[in-house]
C-alpha cells in the first residue's frame, strides 16, 4: 500500500497544552468522539495516547499537522455540517484506509459485516473465481473482497462517475488493478457479459425510504449523495431491480448477499424468493437488527 503523503508541517507540544486546546475546541461545540477521531486521523493522536496524556500532561508529543490545521477543520465540521471524512480525504473501514471526497458514500461499520459473510460463505469450500460488487462507492468491498481472495477476479459497478474515480484511486493504492474491474452502469446490465457465471455478488445499495431520509441529520443529508443513500418512497426499489435479475446473473448455486434497512428484512427476503432464489436468510448488524438477505441462485434440476 502507498503511503499517505505528509503534511507540510508539524507541531511539538505538551500534553497539557493539547488537552487544554482540546476544552477549548469543544467550548465552540461538537461532539468529544469526532473530535477525538479528528486527533486520531489527522494530528496522528490515538485516543490511547490521549488518555496517557490525562496521566502525564507534561509529557511532549508531535503533531503531524498544527493545532491552527486541526481547528480550521473542525470549525469548518461544526460551521457547515461537513463530514470529516469528507474534510480529511480517508475513512478508515476493517483493515483499510479509504480515500472518500463529496460524491461517494462514506463506509460505514455494519457494512463490514457482508464481508464477513462472503467469507462464511468460502469457509464452506465455495472461494468465488468470479465475483462482483453492485453499487461499489468507494471500492470498500471489492478491495477487502480482493485482498481476502487474491487469485479470485472481481467486478465492481457503479452509476455514479464521481463514485468510480474515488474507488479507481483505492484500486491503485492497494494495486490491485489487475483484480478488480470497473464498469460504468446500472445494477445487472454492465454485468451482461458474465451473466449466469457470477458466483458470488455483494451489494450495498441505497435502501433509505424517501420519507426517512428527508429526517436525516444535515450532516448526511446535505453532504452525502442521495444516489448511494435513497431509493423510492419505501425503500426498495434498488433491491428490487437487484432480486429481480440475479436468478440471471448469478451462477447456478451463486450466492447474493444485500445489506438493507433496519425494517425491510421480510420485504428483502420476499423479494429475493420472488426473484427465483433459494435459500433466502436473514442476518443481524452489530446490533442484533436484521440488516443483511442472503439467498443463492438454483441448481438446474
Amino acid at each position: 500500500m502507498a503511503a499517505s503523503p505528509a503534511p507540510a508541517q508539524a507541531e511539538r507540544i505538551s500534553g497539557q497544552a493539547l488537552l487544554s486546546w482540546r476544552r477549548e475546541q469543544l467550548a465552540a461545540g461538537g461532539s468529544p468522539n469526532d473530535l477525538d477521531w479528528l486527533l486520531d486521523l489527522q494530528g496522528g493522536v490515538t485516543w490511547q495516547s490521549l488518555q496517557q496524556l490525562r496521566l502525564h500532561p507534561q509529557r511532549q508529543l508531535e503533531l503531524r499537522c498544527p493545532r491552527a490545521e486541526l481547528a480550521a477543520l473542525w470549525e469548518r465540521h461544526l460551521r457547515g455540517g461537513e463530514p470529516l471524512q469528507y474534510l480529511v480525504g480517508r475513512c478508515p473501514w476493517r483493515d483499510l484506509e479509504l480515500a472518500v471526497a463529496p460524491g461517494v458514500l462514506i463506509p460505514r461499520q455494519e457494512t463490514e459485516l457482508l464481508v464477513e459473510l462472503a467469507l462464511e460463505i468460502a469457509d464452506d469450500g465455495r472461494t468465488p473465481e468470479l465475483w462482483a460488487d453492485l453499487g461499489t462507492g468507494s471500492g470498500c468491498l471489492s478491495l477487502a473482497l480482493a485482498r481476502a481472495w487474491p487469485t479470485s477476479r472481481g467486478l465492481a459497478v457503479d452509476c455514479s462517475a464521481a463514485a468510480l474515480r474515488q474507488a479507481e484511486a483505492n484500486r491503485a493504492r492497494y494495486g490491485l488493478e489487475d483484480q478488480i474491474r470497473l464498469l460504468s452502469g446500472s445494477w445487472w446490465e454492465p454485468l451482461q457479459p458474465w451473466w449466469g457465471q457470477l458466483q458470488l455478488v455483494v451489494s450495498n445499495p441505497p435502501y433509505i425510504p424517501i420519507p426517512v431520509w428527508q429526517e436525516l441529520t444535515p450532516l448526511v443529508r446535505n453532504h452525502e449523495p442521495a444516489l448511494a443513500l435513497s431509493s423510492g418512497a419505501d425503500g426498495l426499489e434498488a433491491i428490487r431491480r437487484i432480486a429481480k435479475g440475479a436468478r440471471n446473473a448469478l451462477a447456478p448455486g451463486g450466492w447474493l448477499l444485500l445489506e438493507h434497512h433496519h425494517d425491510q428484512s421480510s420485504a428483502a427476503l420476499e423479494l429475493l424468493a420472488a426473484g427465483g432464489l433459494e435459500a433466502a436468510q436473514a442476518r443481524p448488524d452489530l446490533e442484533g437488527k436484521q440488516r443483511f438477505a442472503i439467498a443463492r441462485a438454483p441448481h438446474p434440476p
